[in-house]
């Protein structure tokens, strides 16, 4: 059956979508879209297997759409055997935070055979992401772009000839289903590395080292690698987004220099590189010019970084027009930084240039916030000998009623109302230490209160995880509902006394998805100003499976009514016939 949100919406909500309304641009449009996901044979990486896919492909489609304009998506659910929801990253959801498409905070998830209908306005320009918000179905295909053009008569801080987008994932032959089985396993069975890295959908297995019960077809057109045809001397603006499950990759067009003008949906103080580091639910966008030698064609990497590379590098190419798409590049492919274990420094050397704002675009944090909330990483062990991920000993766990709906309907008992821990013993834990001092932890359902339009500082620090030598992994933290401002990074342990003079409070750049370095930490700011209930997450699959996340709640009182189209599960499903 068709579920849709109800049309009642008390005053309140009338309000904030009347102001939406007011600020929108009088020539926006409704951008409609229907999809239909289900599960399909694919050859990505030249291996037959299943992707959850839309409408048949994967990536799914770009959506493309203005500033102010809005955006309806009905998604039926074809999958048979799972559920599903899509969360549209980087998009605020001002107004509708029952559509940021995160099970377990936001709604219910889709189930078999429903369909369900996300409406939402499109506020900013710039690059986003969509893609799915339950399990780990994102790693199986389901996900694409979101591009939000300036209205006509606006121009940007920058010019280019050609508008072009690349997407890197990466792959595994395994089902999320063996990969979360393994994760909540006794012993921990680990998802190890990904068998290989996609650009645009593309990547290539050696057939050779395929499994005796695997089809692989080296020639097969779904493998053959993505093309991106330039003009001799036109100037190229390329959106890149990752939306990998476990890797961090260096991205390079072999002998191009790629000027950095665009992050999450913020203009940057440009910034020239060879190569461009991007965790998973980064987006940026880089100007290069087709300004080599016109008469042959060239690489497009992606290696993995911040990991032991156990993957080979996703490749493209860069086919200068007229020479043959597929005349392949007469040099060897781009192998990205040599790996060893202290590569961080040049990795937080480039996120700390990538973070001032554009000059002219620039939105001065508040100088003061009013709380500051310290988040330790730790790989711990739970009760049942589980390994899990936690913050400050705590590990998260999604309720059956999701959040939004059990705080605005007063559903108590839902979930563990303990407030969350703010702080961790920061005076005397040491985040070097291995195996950690502390290796237990407990799972929890609670989260943090914020007060409306405060100010709230999160400063995530890093630690070893439980292996017994030096051991720290690059978590990047994705924020629902919210842009911050990256005040700062920092290697080894953050001292409130003493760090927070280093916080960039003149031009810092704002981004929705920050990257917190191996035994390092990273402080941003935000204003608590967007009521609802907001995930804060590790954007690695697997690890946010384990635990690594947290939920803040803002406002809720002054949301409307919510809408029946997102209840159905837990205690919600007693609410239904009583909003109809």
């Amino acid at each position: 059956m068709e579920r849709v949100a109800s049309s009642f919406m008390c005053s309140s909500l009338l309000v904030v979508l009347l102001l939406l309304s007011a600020s929108r641009p009088a020539h926006s449009k409704v951008r409609v879209h229907r999809w239909d996901i289900s599960y399909a044979f694919k050859s990505q990486d030249c291996v037959r297997n299943l992707a959850v896919t839309i409408n048949g492909q994967t990536p799914g489609p770009t959506i493309r759409a203005e500033m102010g304009d809005t955006v309806v998506v009905h998604v039926k659910n074809n999958l048979v055997t799972e559920n599903t929801a899509i969360h549209w990253h980087g998009i605020r959801q001002i107004g509708t935070p029952w559509f940021d498409g995160t099970e377990g905070v936001t709604q219910c998830p889709i189930v078999p055979g429903d369909t369900f209908t996300y409406r939402f306005v499109v506020d900013r320009p710039g690059t986003y992401l969509y893609h799915a918000h339950y399990g780990m179905q994102r790693s199986a295909g389901l996900y694409g772009l979101i591009q939000v053009a300036l209205p006509a008569a606006q121009v940007e801080p920058f010019s280019y000839d050609y508008d072009r987008s690349i997407i890197l994932n990466d792959w595994w032959h395994d089902t999320t289903q063996q990969l979360s089985t393994g994760l909540a396993s006794v012993p921990f069975v680990w998802v190890n590395e990904p068998k290989s890295i996609l650009i645009n959908g593309r990547g290539k297995f050696n057939c050779s080292l395929a499994a005796a019960n695997q089809v692989c077809n080296a020639t097969s057109p779904d493998c053959s690698p993505f093309v991106l045809t330039v003009v001799p001397g036109k100037t190229y603006r390329l959106r890149i987004a990752s939306v990998s499950s476990l890797s961090a990759f260096n991205f390079e067009i072999e002998g191009h220099d790629l000027l950095v003008v665009e992050a999450d949906g913020h203009y940057v103080n440009p910034f020239a590189v060879k190569n461009l580091n991007i965790y998973s639910g980064e987006t940026y966008s880089v100007l290069f010019t087709a300004d080599r030698d016109a008469s042959r064609n060239y690489w497009i990497a992606a290696n993995v970084v911040g990991r032991r590379p156990g993957t080979e590098p996703g490749i493209a190419v860069l086919n200068y027009y007229p020479n043959h798409p597929r005349s392949t590049p007469p040099t060897a492919r781009p192998e990205g930084p040599l790996w060893n274990w202290n590569d961080t420094d040049y990795r937080e050397q480039q996120s700390i240039a990538l973070s001032r704002s554009h000059p002219d675009y620039i939105h001065p944090p508040p100088a003061t916030s009013d709380r500051t909330i310290l988040l330790l990483n730790t790989q711990n062990r739970v009760e049942d000998g589980r390994t899990r991920w936690s913050l400050n000993g705590v590990s998260h766990d999604m309720p059956h009623t999701p959040y939004l709906i059990a705080l605005k309907e007063g559903l108590r008992h839902a979930f563990d109302e303990t407030p969350a821990p703010e702080r961790y013993d920061y005076e005397n834990y040491d985040v070097s230490r291995h195996p950690p001092a502390v290796v237990n932890a407990t799972i929890s359902t609670s989260i943090y209160r914020l007060k409306f339009n405060s100010t709230v500082d999160v400063v995530l620090q890093n630690a070893n995880t439980l292996a017994n030598s030096s051991n720290s992994e690059t978590h990047p933290w994705h924020l629902h509902g919210h842009d911050f401002w990256v005040l700062a990074y920092g290697t080894g342990k953050f001292d409130p006394r003493r760090d927070t003079s280093k916080f960039n409070l003149v031009d810092p750049i704002m981004k929705n998805t920050v990257a917190l370095h191996p035994f390092g930490w990273t402080a941003i700011r935000f204003r608590a100003d967007n009521p609802g209930a907001w995930a804060f997450h590790c954007h690695i699959e697997a690890h946010f499976a384990m635990g690594m996340g947290v939920v803040f709640a803002e406002g809720v009182d002054r949301i409307g009514r919510l809408p029946t189209s997102i209840m159905g599960c837990g205690d919600s499903k007693f609410l239904r016939g009583r909003h109809h």
